[in-house]
């Protein structure tokens, strides 16, 4: 089989769901409530935590910064996979190929980092209530967005670019259902060590270490809470941290679960692997505004607002 390289592909294809073909009309159904559930909650939180004054507080900008990436991550591929389900338009131009994976990985690593900020910002209010708004300042947590931004910027900018050095072989179908790194660079008919070398150093640096310092927070949170006098103040304290560790579970298992089975499970059905990379990318953006809004007396207390002022009308 003859090469080229990456400039003489114009097109790609995408291969959706295989073997599902005759239930795509019922899997895009879903798919799309759950983009029209992600999309409404995130902005809808956005916008509460824009005009409640009271929200203007290290956790809640951070709430809003996850929101915003959650915004960018389901936008950059469940539209293209709904058009792929319902008009079989598979097919992405090349450069718009490589935007996408370059959106999907920065801004998954960019969330990662605002979950440990999260995680850094619990620590503070429960293990130094006193110091929290002297060492949390509006300056740090401003820095601390622009740190996750710089950072998914440059660990994945280059992704596209080792891509483009590769020799691809004549076919352009991509086996899954939006570009992935992992399954763009299998087109490669020359040497791929670097890139999934690379690939593998970002995801590990990644989740595996923004994980461990979240971990170590939690373990110094769960010391001061176990050191508390009463049950009460004890179940008061971790009643503040539980909105965030599901948004932990929900991001770091399902992109585990995504990242073992699509690298090490050479016997599992594609569309399995394909179903959980989309899980991974669509579940927290859901999720997410859900839990924080049953969760947070001020959050529901502005929905109900909204919800009474709509009734008015």
């Amino acid at each position: 089989m003859s090469n080229l390289t990456s400039s003489h592909i114009t097109m790609f294809v995408l291969i959706g769901l295989p073997g599902l073909e005759s239930s795509y009309v019922y899997i895009a159904f879903v798919f799309f409530l759950v983009y029209l559930i992600s999309v409404v909650g995130n902005v809808t939180l956005l916008y509460i935590i824009r005009i409640d004054q009271s929200l203007h507080q290290p956790m809640y900008i951070f709430l809003g910064m996850l929101s915003s990436i959650d915004l960018v991550l389901t936008n950059s591929t469940t539209p293209k996979l709904l058009s792929i389900l319902w008009f079989h338009s598979q097919e992405i131009f090349f450069e718009a190929c490589l935007t996408q994976m370059f959106f999907i990985h920065s801004f998954a690593s960019m969330e990662s980092c605002i979950l440990l900020a999260m995680a850094f910002d619990r620590y503070l209010a429960i293990c130094h209530p006193l110091r929290y708004n002297s060492l949390l300042t509006y300056r740090l947590v401003s820095m601390t967005g622009l740190s996750s931004v710089g950072r998914g910027i440059v660990m994945v900018l280059p992704l596209p670019i080792l891509f483009r050095r590769l020799s691809l072989c004549e076919h352009n179908v991509i086996q899954h259902s939006f570009c992935d790194h992992i399954a763009v660079v299998k087109l490669a008919c020359s040497d791929t060590t670097v890139n999934s070398f690379y690939g593998l150093v970002v995801a590990l640096l990644v989740v595996a270490v923004d994980l461990i310092f979240i971990i170590l927070s939690y373990g110094l949170i769960l010391r001061a809470v176990f050191n508390l006098s009463s049950n009460e103040a004890r179940i008061k304290a971790l009643g503040t941290c539980t909105s965030h560790i599901c948004a932990i579970l929900v991001f770091y298992t399902t992109v585990v679960l995504s990242s073992v089975v699509q690298r090490f499970g050479k016997n599992v059905p594609v569309f399995i692997v394909i179903l959980l990379a989309n899980v991974y990318l669509m579940l927290p953006p859901l999720i997410n505004p859900i839990v924080y809004g049953v969760k947070t007396r001020q959050v529901r207390n502005q929905i109900k607002r909204l919800l009474e002022m709509s009734d008015c009308k």
